[in-house]
This record gives C-alpha cells, sequence and structure tokens, in this order.
C-alpha cells in the first residue's frame, strides 16, 4: 500500500487561506505575538513548533469502542492473576502435558498419606483426577509467588469437595512460618457421596506467605479445594481479584478482546471427551468454560502451564458488562500458529467448530427459552449480554488456509445473525508475503474489519505514524489487535503515545486498537513486555498503562483536522561494523571480506587463523573448525559476534555462510553499533519458513522486508550485503534478492486535535519524544475558548519505570491560563501531554 505524507494528507480537509497564512508565518513570528507558557531556562534545551486547528473541518468519527484491552491467559493472568482463586492447583490436575516439571501435588506438599487417583470414583467425568487422603493426614498448599496473601480483618470463603467412606472431620488452617493466620475450621463430612462443604475464615493478621491445611482424622476423598477473598471484584462468588479488575476499569475500555491470541489457534481442535482420548493441548473452546466450576475441564496452557478455566467465558462475559466495555471473543480457525502452523483437514470437526460459534452467540444473546440462553440464566444472568462483534482465529500464518476455513465460519454466523461483526486477520506481522496475500484475500471478500499484529521497536512506531494514511477507506476496517513497542520504560510509552495520535487521526480505517498483553504476575513471566505487573499481594501500572489511560479516558468523538511543523533531522549514512550470528541453529561461516566503496580492503578473514578480530557479546559456543568459524551450540539464541569499526559506512560485506543443524538459518549483521544497535539478515528464520531484514534500536526489533524462505542443512550460501547511504541491496548466491532505503524519520512531536461532544471541549494532544521543550504556537483557528485549560501531563526520564514500591510515570493535572485563539505552549521533554479547552 502506498502512503501518501502527513501533511498532504491533512491538507484535503480544505483550510482557509487565514489558516495557510498562519501556517507560514512560523513559530517564530507566532510566539512574539502571543502569551508564552514558561520555558526552560536554556534557550539551546527548547525546539520551536507550531500547531494549527482547523475547527470547521469535520475529521473521522471516533466510536466509543475505539480503545479496548486484550486478555490472554499469558504470565498467569488468570489463575494466579485476575482469577481470585488463592489455591494453586486446586482440583489436582497439573501434568507434564501442561509443564515437564508439573506432577499432580504440584503446589502442595503431604503430611503423612496422599495420593492422586485417576479412576471411576473421580467427581465428574471432566475432572479425572481426586486426592485421597488416608486417616491422620493433611495436604498444604502454596498458593501463588511467595504463598496465600491474606490482609487483616479480612473474610476468606473455603469450599471443598469431599467424600468419605465413614463419617469424618476435616480440620482446615491458615499459617505462615509465623504462626496461625486465622482461627482453624473444623468440617463435618457426611457419610455418602461427593459433596461440597463450605467454611469462613477472618485473617487476623496480613501475611503473603501463607499456607492452606486441610487435614483429616479418616480416609477421605478429596477435590476442589479453594480459598476466595470475600471481597471480589462486583462480590461474585467465582470472583475476580479486585484491584486487578478495578486497573481494567479505570481505563474505561472500549471492549475486552478474549481469550487469545495463542491460546485460539495452538492445539488440537478437538474436544475433551473419551472420544478424543481426553485431550490436554486443546485450543481454548468455549463450551470447556462454561457451567458449574467444578465440570469444567481444565487445560495444558500454551504458555507452560495449566489453565483451569475458573475465569471462563461466563466471567468475561459479566466483566466486560461490569466496566462497560464491548465483549469481543476470538475462535478458533482450524489453523494453527504461533510457531505450529498446519491447516486442519477435518471437515465433521470443522463443522462442529462453526456450531459451536452459533452457540456461543446463543450463549451471549440467546432468550432463555434457548438451550445456550438458559445456560447463562441458570448460571445467574438471564438478560443478554448484547454481543456484536466476533474474530475468526488469531495471526494464522497460512492465510489461504484459513481464509476458506473464515469463509465458512463467516457465512454461518450472518446468515444466522446478519449483525454479527465477523473479524478476520492478517497474519502474525506489519508487513511481508503472508500480510499482503491476507490483506487481498480480506479485500476481495469484502470483510467487514481485519485484525493486524505486530510488535516492534520504539523506533518503528515513531517512524511510521503515516501508516494509515494511505489506507483504503472504502476497504475493510482495521483492528489493531495487538502491538506493544518492546518495554515498559517511559521511552516505549511516548513512542506508543506518539503512535496512537496517528491511530486517532485515521479513526476511519482504525476503529479498534489494544495494547498486548495485559497482564503478568512478575513470578511468572513468558511475555514481556505488559501493561499492568503484579504479585500475590499487589499490582501496579506501567509506563505504558498510563499512556493508555490518558488516551482511553480522553478520546473525544471527532477528529478536528490539524497539522504540525516537523523537526528539523540530518540523516546520516547508515554505520556500523560487521557481525554474525545464530538462532537455535548451528552453523559455519568462512571467507568474510569487507570492500569499501573506493574498492579498499576493510576486513578480509578466511578463518584460517584465530578469530582474534571477532568480538562475542552473544550466547553459544564459536571456535575455529576446520577454517571456518562455526558456533556449534543449536539451543542458544543471538550468539552475535561482531568485527570491524562502528564508523564503517559506504561497504560490501561479503560472508559464505553454512547451516550445520538446528531449527532456523543463519543471520549476517551489518550496521553493528553495539549489541542492541544493528541491522541483520536473517536468513531461514521463524523455524525456518521466513527470511527478513530487521533492525534493532535499543533492543527493539522492527522488520524493514521479509519473505517466504528456506535453509538447506549443509549447503554453503554466498552472501552478499552492498551498503550505500541508507541504502541496501542484499544478493543470495549471486542473485538480487530485495533492498530497502531506510530513511524514515522518527519524528519526536506529534500531535492530534479531537473533539468531545458530551462537553464541546477541544482535546489538543501532544507527544515530545525528545529532550528538549517543544515550545509551540497553536493556532485554534478562529474558535471561541475559555482561557482556562485543564492539562494532563506525563513526563519523566525516557529509562522511568513504574515498579511495586516507586510510580516515577504518574499524570500530573495542572490548569493553564493562557489559552486563546493563538497562543503558545510549551510541551516539557520526554512528555505527553492532554489540554483540555473548553468552547464557548
Amino acid at each position: 500500500m502506498s502512503r501518501t505524507s502527513r501533511t498532504s494528507r491533512t491538507s484535503r480537509t480544505g483550510r482557509t487561506g487565514r489558516t495557510r497564512l498562519r501556517l507560514a508565518l512560523g513559530a517564530s513570528a507566532f510566539l512574539l505575538a502571543t502569551a508564552v507558557a514558561p520555558v526552560p531556562a536554556h534557550a539551546e534545551d527548547v525546539t520551536d513548533y507550531a500547531i494549527t486547528v482547523d475547527p470547521g473541518a469535520r475529521g473521522a468519527t471516533i466510536d466509543k469502542t475505539m480503545y479496548g484491552v486484550f486478555f490472554e491467559d499469558i504470565n498467569r493472568a488468570a489463575d494466579g492473576g485476575l482469577y481470585a482463586e488463592l489455591v494453586q492447583n486446586r482440583s489436582f490436575e497439573y501434568a507434564t502435558d501442561d509443564n515437564k516439571a508439573y506432577t499432580p501435588l504440584t503446589a502442595w506438599t503431604v503430611g503423612g498419606r496422599a495420593q492422586v487417583v485417576d479412576d471411576a470414583g473421580r467427581l465428574n467425568e471432566t475432572n479425572r483426577n481426586y486426592l485421597s487422603l488416608a486417616a491422620s493426614s493433611s495436604v498444604t498448599n502454596g498458593g501463588y509467588n511467595t504463598g496465600i496473601a491474606v490482609e487483616d480483618g479480612k473474610k476468606y470463603d473455603f469450599s471443598v469437595w469431599a467424600r468419605a467412606d465413614s463419617g469424618t472431620t476435616l480440620t482446615v488452617s491458615l499459617q505462615d512460618t509465623g504462626g496461625t493466620l486465622a482461627t482453624a475450621r473444623r468440617v463435618a463430612v457426611k457419610k455418602h457421596g461427593w459433596a461440597r462443604y463450605k467454611a469462613t475464615f477472618t485473617a487476623t493478621r496480613t501475611s503473603t506467605t501463607g499456607r492452606l491445611t486441610v487435614a483429616s482424622t479418616a480416609a477421605t476423598a478429596l477435590d476442589m479445594v479453594s480459598l476466595f477473598p470475600r471481597d471480589t471484584y462486583r462480590h461474585e462468588p467465582n470472583g475476580l481479584r479486585k484491584d486487578l479488575a478495578e486497573k481494567i476499569a479505570a481505563l474505561h475500555p472500549g471492549f475486552v478482546r478474549f481469550p487469545g491470541g495463542c491460546l485460539v489457534n495452538t492445539g488440537s481442535m478437538d474436544d475433551y471427551s473419551a472420544a478424543s482420548g481426553y485431550q490436554r493441548k486443546r485450543s481454548y473452546q468455549w463450551k470447556d468454560t462454561v457451567g458449574p466450576v467444578e465440570t469444567r475441564a481444565t487445560n495444558s496452557n500454551f504458555w507452560g502451564y495449566n489453565q483451569s478455566y475458573g475465569l471462563g467465558y461466563y466471567e468475561y462475559f459479566r466483566l466486560a458488562e461490569d466496566i462497560g466495555a464491548m465483549p469481543l471473543p476470538v475462535v478458533p480457525a482450524l489453523v494453527t500458529g504461533c510457531g505450529q502452523n498446519k491447516a486442519v483437514d477435518d471437515p465433521a470437526l470443522l463443522d462442529r467448530h462453526i456450531r459451536d460459534t452459533l452457540d456461543l452467540v446463543e450463549f451471549a444473546n440467546g432468550p432463555v427459552t434457548s438451550k445456550w440462553g438458559r445456560l447463562r440464566a441458570e448460571m445467574g444472568h438471564p438478560r443478554p449480554f448484547h454481543l456484536t462483534h466476533i474474530e475468526v482465529g488469531n495471526e494464522e500464518n497460512l492465510p489461504t488456509e484459513f481464509f476458506a476455513r473464515f469463509t465458512r465460519f463467516r457465512t454461518a454466523i450472518q446468515t444466522k445473525y446478519p449483525y454479527m461483526t465477523v473479524i478476520s486477520n492478517a497474519g502474525p506481522d506489519d508487513s511481508g508475503s503472508t500480510f499482503d496475500t491476507a490483506w487481498q484475500l480480506n479485500k476481495d471478500a469484502k470483510v467487514d474489519m481485519v485484525d493486524e499484529h505486530y510488535y516492534n521497536s520504539p523506533q518503528w512506531f515513531l517512524q511510521n505514524n503515516d501508516r494509515y494514511d494511505s489506507y483504503d477507506r472504502t476497504g475493510p476496517k482495521v483492528f489493531l489487535g495487538e502491538y506493544a513497542s518492546g518495554g515498559n520504560a517511559f521511552k516505549n510509552g511516548l513512542a506508543e503515545a506518539a503512535y496512537m495520535t496517528g491511530l486517532e487521526r485515521n479513526a476511519d480505517v482504525v476503529e479498534l486498537a489494544s495494547y498486548a498483553p495485559l497482564f503478568a504476575n512478575e513470578d511468572y513471566v513468558q511475555w514481556s513486555p505488559d501493561m499492568v505487573w503484579f504479585n500475590n499481594h499487589a499490582s501496579w501500572g506501567s509506563a505504558d498503562y498510563e499512556v493508555q489511560k490518558l488516551f482511553m479516558n480522553n478520546v473525544g468523538s471527532r477528529v478536528v483536522p490539524s497539522t504540525a511543523s516537523s523537526t528539523p533531522s540530518l540523516v546520516a549514512p547508515i554505520t556500523g561494523a560487521v557481525g554474525l550470528s545464530t538462532w537455535a541453529t548451528s552453523a559455519a561461516y568462512d571467507d568474510v571480506e569487507v570492500t569499501g566503496a573506493d574498492g579498499t580492503s576493510l576486513l578480509s578473514d578466511d578463518f584460517s587463523g584465530d578469530a582474534s578480530r571477532w568480538t562475542h557479546t552473544g550466547g553459544g559456543s564459536w571456535s575455529i573448525e576446520d577454517g571456518q568459524y562455526v558456533q556449534t551450540d543449536t539451543g542458544a539464541e543471538n550468539t552475535m559476534v561482531s568485527a570491524g569499526d562502528p564508523a564503517w559506512h559506504d561497504y560490501d560485506l561479503h560472508v559464505k555462510a553454512t547451516k550445520k543443524a538446528g531449527k532456523e538459518g543463519f543471520l549476517v549483521a551489518f550496521g553493528v553499533k553495539d549489541t542492541g544497535n544493528y541491522y541483520w539478515w536473517n536468513l531461514g528464520g521463524w523455524n525456518n519458513t521466513q527470511t527478513a531484514v530487521e533492525q534493532a534500536v535499543d533492543g527493539g526489533k522492527s522488520t524493514l522486508i521479509a519473505k517466504p524462505g528456506t535453509i538447506e542443512t549443509g549447503r554453503a550460501y554466498d552472501v552478499d550485503i552492498k551498503v550505500r547511504g541508507r541504502q541496501v541491496t542484499l544478493y543470495l548466491d549471486g542473485q538480487e534478492w530485495g533492498s530497502f532505503t531506510d530513511d524514515k524519520p522518527a519524528e519526536p512531536f506529534r500531535q492530534v486535535v479531537t473533539k468531545d461532544a458530551r462537553t464541546g471541549d477541544l482535546i489538543v494532544k501532544v507527544v515530545n519524544d525528545q529532550s528538549s521543550a517543544a515550545r509551540t504556537a497553536i493556532d485554534l483557528g478562529g474558535a471561541k475558548v475559555a482561557s482556562r485549560a485543564k492539562v494532563t501531563t506525563l513526563a519523566a526520564a525516557p529509562d522511568a519505570v513504574n515498579t511495586e514500591t516507586a510510580t516515577a510515570v504518574a499524570p500530573v493535572v495542572s490548569t493553564f491560563n493562557g489559552v486563546a485563539d493563538r497562543f503558545s505552549y510549551t510541551f516539557p521533554a520526554n512528555s505527553v501531554t492532554f489540554l483540555r479547552i473548553r468552547q464557548k
């Protein structure tokens, strides 16, 4: 898709001649004629800008649902996180399918004799395991993180399903190394089959290292051992952890995407039944997650642990309703992704999943007289949940196979529910052949909305503010379902904020957007960065959370067209040394030649001697073998070695590379400045399915150009890279593979203006992602405005991070009294600032 500049797009809004004249005058003349906000003491720390607003022009309408959140059970976001259950492995279902280190007694210690049993005496067919506890024995649960967290004076509800051949008494206690945390409770188990028993504790002191112990006087079977804080979000009996749910609610999200992510499109697509052999590694299937919690089948989570499904679809719909957000569920398309990349070819199974999706809509919206509407009512919610959007699939890397199945889902859903918006996707990256193919299929079929995902460096987000400026205004709408800039420092939040101004400016194309992932338990991290961090007793929002909260709480209802001057910049040539690396692969390198543009030899190494000219900064194991430089560790990632001068520019790099063993191909780097800043040609990456050039900036990588590609084991490849200025041309075995020019400016000053229809306010949103203040002349285009504006500012050092004990990035609210039709304001260095200006 071709792109136009930010200025040319905005110029089509029909500014008046007077407005054009004001823009032409520039910032300097403006600043002399208007009230000036306080400026830094040093003039060299100030850069001048101008913003011109055209309040008479109509920009894009912004849907109230534009910004939302994406909840996936990753980083223990559900069990041990948002789901308030304090007992880990409460139904003794942990297994090696979940994690190689797991046993059915993970998180439990046994006093006396006990064993986990899988036989006909179980609680029910979907809850396969139970604990057989011998007489005068006990089991103790360690909870999550450091233990079970309790707060002095708070109530905690205990329950257990138990069965005894003769009457017995359970003694249930809460304690830590310091002693008792609550008065022990005695629970009489009657002489009959399985029954649920309850007790309540009141904590007598606060602890984060508690343990729950259940002891029995006689042989007893136990299952679903549970402890819930009484004070959960909205006080649900199967409730949500209050502080985490409140952090979601404080964002006022327009939607909640759920449940994945990779949970949706990985694993078996079969159900959990005898017919399928009780598959433990299943895709997330909604029918597993509703009904009484003791009947919900647990599952192996893609991210390496067990998921209980205590937080299932019903709890999800209730949460969305409670916080006023639109539910946006995602269902499997029967094409696996996230590295599995397999199209399931089973027509009967496909038909079953399509029926399940129709049943999901009935569960959400159907009358209580329908089968699934009746279940919803039995669970406590006779009213419908008003589901209007549903997404099929997630990041499928086989676009043709995915789309054939998506079409079947879409036809079935919209035939029965014509009001439903059915969302497709564009694969796992922001560009490349999969992306292009998927988008063309979606456009040709006139799909309602396409979900894009990308995780890139802060620089990429600063460079690509104009990404959606040139998208087809008549084509499918965009759902930016997952994005983040690779860190939780304030510099990441600044880059994302700058990018969000472009999302809002293009609200007629980008209808929905959500940062991802939402949650991370600090002791169980599979993916970082994340918006909200927590442990068993505390939670805190990252700098990215504060940015998202500021935007979500000040969206506005319509874009007011505006323009801004840009930052002068001098684009220098690509400079840097050269490098060799591997990723989960062993490879051999030979005949490295670096030649300057004038023919001068800068480096020549055939590895007939030693490797003294190479610096090893990554992992892995490098050595000279038979006149080649070989990395032998097939488990190591990013094994970079580099050679040369970081000041090199305009050169030709030649390398002979051979894959010896492992999952991928090899990597040849250029423009290497240090361990976090370089380019590399990744040949046979992504499990040997794709070849791409990636750029690393401060450790965060972005893909610049990508094509399908596979590297053969044992074959020697000639790799040549030609660097001229900021133009790079790449050759494989003497044939040009591709080229790119890395010359897009990483503009640090971005802005957008919206209007709040409810209050009439103009909201001027400015991001200044640089170390100097931005002294800015603002022309409101003749708008009649009050002289006082509410100012909300996020400002901090670029590397500032929020932690459990310190909030370095937090909003500061103030008042600015110098607003007029034309005025100036100095935006602090490294800041996000929202000016709410009341129109008269």
